[in-house]
């Protein structure tokens, strides 16, 4: 298996770089340690705009011109999926309940939220009211995900502790399922991000956001 091709490593702009997302001209990223949201101009690498999130960002997606958020909130970490408008804020009203408290990403397909539960290695997709539509099972723990052209590519692994992380491109779409392991990431990443030709994740212990190319 080969390694996946790494185009930029870049220093975060806050530490523990957890959460990422990309709106067609700016990547997104949300800090473990600062709790807040960070909009990256990708061309000079600086933030143009920032706010503070209700718990730990530990996903992010684009539903529309609007981010949706996994925190983590409470001294428990229980997890909540919020609303987020660019330039503004978070929305205090909007507050769904992840499903068995459980979600580390998030994902949109143009219509329905997928939320990732990297130990009990689900994907969960939910309805507009965040009940839950479908669950599929997938062989390995999701701590990135991202969907292109109706396709989930996730970071997994079996092994948190070490660097084997891998690139995994899952097709929900046929009658069985097909997931394939692509590449070898080589290090312990957090989220993934699509630009519309690279991927983006975090090297969140190494305080870098790494971009790839995507495997032939």
């Amino acid at each position: 298996m080969n390694n996946l091709t790494e185009l930029q490593r870049l220093v975060s702009p806050a530490p523990k770089p957890q959460s990422l997302a990309w709106d067609g001209a700016t990547l997104w990223m949300g800090s473990r340690e600062t709790k807040r949201l960070y909009a990256i101009n990708p061309a000079t690498w600086t933030v143009g705009w920032e706010t503070e999130a209700p718990g730990t960002p530990w996903g992010l997606t684009f539903v529309g011109p609007e981010l949706r958020a996994i925190c983590g909130e409470t001294a428990d970490d229980n997890r909540f999926i919020r609303r987020c408008v660019p330039g503004q804020g978070f929305d205090p009203n909007f507050k769904l309940p992840c499903p068995d408290d459980c979600g580390a990403q998030l994902g949109w397909d143009g219509q329905r939220l997928t939320v990732s539960q990297w130990y009990p290695k689900k994907l969960v997709t939910l309805a507009a009211d965040g009940k839950v539509e479908r669950t599929i099972q997938v062989p390995h723990g999701i701590c990135g995900q991202v969907v292109v052209e109706g396709t989930f590519y996730l970071v997994t692994t079996d092994a948190e502790e070490t660097n084997e992380y891998f690139l995994t491109r899952f097709d929900p779409r046929p009658t069985v399922p097909k997931i394939e392991v692509l590449a070898r990431i080589g290090f312990s990443a957090r989220a993934l991000a699509w630009d519309g030709k690279n991927f983006w994740t975090n090297h969140r212990e190494q305080n870098q956001i790494v971009s790839f190319q995507r495997p032939d």
